[in-house]
């Protein structure tokens, strides 16, 4: 009787397991704000959905959709960021079709696919570039992304391409801290204990700049040091150092620039809004400590040059962007004052992906307005718009595409046409279907089908690099006409 007793208790729990399983596949998809993923005991042993496969989507998505468009406000945008008429406008739309022959979106990601009236969505950091030498700062792009960018993969190979072809050293903006700093090659940074971290995704009440975080000093000591590395012939050291901070009262600084003994401690000025104190190089390493700290509050620090390239990595893992319209324009006009953007690359998606949804439309709505909203906190740089990557999901033993990811990318065109704006096919630059599956073969991604590695980052870093630059020849002859 024991025996019978025994197994019937195991039946019974059993039972109960899968009855909470099947209660699982029947959750919301979210649940106050937070994404759930449903559970399917069976999804390796059903087929795959006609109507969710790609081959049935595909046709439709990728189609030249009636997308309604207000044309002339677009046209005044153009209009004022190029500052030439529209009948020149028109013309530079002529001469991008004869010379291409092409129009809308492009499969292969190789090109821009550039949205605005006139074909002007990249005036201003093409300008910046041709006049680097005479700007008197760097030309600045910032990435803004999630954690397909974290550890600055994909970003670092572009720096270095960009800086070996238009100068300019250092690793750009660092952070206090991160929960990627010991994974970044780029950079060797550490921040003591006694840093509070603020983040947009989980303290809206504070003010955010481009980096979504903030971080403050809860004692009376705190230190922070960083220090460049040769992973990149162009990191070893750069011509200035800046330290950015946004609150302070009477805190006071000791700065050891390239390891070299100790300064004697100086008061930072105080100040209720964003500044910056800055020191001139070469610098390779720096070791700041600070003294009577509480209620500090510091974004990070700069390693730049004064001229050529400087890009920024704003990675922030979670992120879908739809934040960004909730960042501080006050802020973020400062920001831009002392550290002038000319091109911000938006890169998100990733944590938008979801295997039940196929409708994207309601983000896309709230990615233009986080867009105008960033194009107004930042009104000297062009925005562009990088598609969602291929991400795969596993379907009768076999990774595949998700179908989600084309209807995601659907929708990230559409904003981007809205918008008036570039975009860039990273979907296709990975090669389209089934490419996240290559990559991962080849050791360039990760074996969650959904991050980048290094070797694959290097690879999309130079279609894209290659992109702008065939961007930037339009924009060259566009110039002689």
């Amino acid at each position: 009787m024991a025996e019978n007793n025994h197994l019937s208790r195991l039946l019974a729990l059993l039972g109960l397991t899968f009855a909470f399983c099947c209660f699982l596949y029947y959750l919301p998809d979210e649940v106050a704000g937070y994404s759930l993923k449903r559970v399917d005991l069976f999804a390796d042993l059903r087929e795959p959905d006609e109507a969710l496969s790609l081959d049935s989507l595909a046709k439709s998505w990728l189609a030249e959709d009636t997308l309604a468009v207000d044309t002339s406000a677009l046209q005044r945008q153009a209009v004022e960021k190029a500052g030439i008429d529209s009948a020149s406008l028109a013309l530079r739309d002529s001469l991008y079709r004869t010379l291409y022959a092409v129009e809308g979106a492009d499969s292969l990601g190789t090109r821009i696919e550039d949205y605005s009236v006139g074909h002007v969505g990249l005036h201003r950091f093409f300008a910046a570039l041709r006049s680097r030498e005479t700007l008197g700062r760097p030309v600045r792009v910032a990435f803004l992304g999630d954690s397909f960018i974290e550890g600055d993969i994909l970003v670092a190979d572009f720096r270095s391409a960009m800086q070996q072809r238009f100068g300019g050293r250092g690793v750009g903006f660092v952070p206090i801290s991160s929960v990627a700093a010991q994974y970044r090659p780029t950079v060797k940074m550490s921040a003591s204990e006694g840093w509070k971290t603020y983040s947009l995704l989980t303290d809206p009440e504070r003010t955010y700049t481009l980096s979504c975080m903030t971080f403050e000093a809860e004692k009376f000591d705190v230190s922070f040091s960083i220090e460049a590395t040769r992973r990149y012939p162009e990191l070893d050291s750069a011509g200035c150092f800046k330290l950015i901070y946004e609150k302070n009262q009477a805190t006071q600084l000791s700065l050891s620039l390239n390891g070299f003994a100790d300064s004697a401690y100086f008061t930072l000025p105080p100040t209720d809004t964003l500044t910056q104190y800055l020191c001139k190089g070469p610098i390779h390493k720096a070791d700041l400590r600070f003294r009577n700290a509480a209620g500090f509050r510091a974004l990070g620090v700069v390693m730049e040059d004064e001229q050529g390239v400087s890009v920024d990595n704003y990675s922030l893992r979670g992120n879908s962007g739809m934040i960004l319209e909730d960042l501080d324009s006050t802020e973020c006009r400062t920001l831009n004052r002392l550290h002038t953007y000319d091109l911000i690359v938006l890169q998100y998606g990733l944590n938008i992906a979801n295997d039940s949804i196929l409708q994207y439309g309601w983000y896309g709505r709230r990615m233009e307005k986080a867009i105008r909203h960033v194009r107004a906190c930042f009104p000297t740089a062009d925005i562009l718009l990088m598609g969602v990557s291929d991400r795969s999901r596993q379907e009768s033993g076999e990774f595949r595409t998700m179908p989600s990811v084309l209807a995601l990318l659907h929708a990230q065109r559409q904003t981007a046409k809205r918008a008036g704006i570039p975009f860039w096919n990273t979907f296709g630059a990975m090669g389209g279907r089934n490419s996240m599956v290559r990559y991962v073969e080849k050791n360039w991604a990760s074996k969650d089908y959904t991050h980048l590695g290094f070797g694959g980052g290097r690879e999309l870093s130079r279609v894209l690099m290659e992109a702008l630059l065939a961007e930037m020849e339009f924009y060259e002859k566009a110039e002689e006409e």
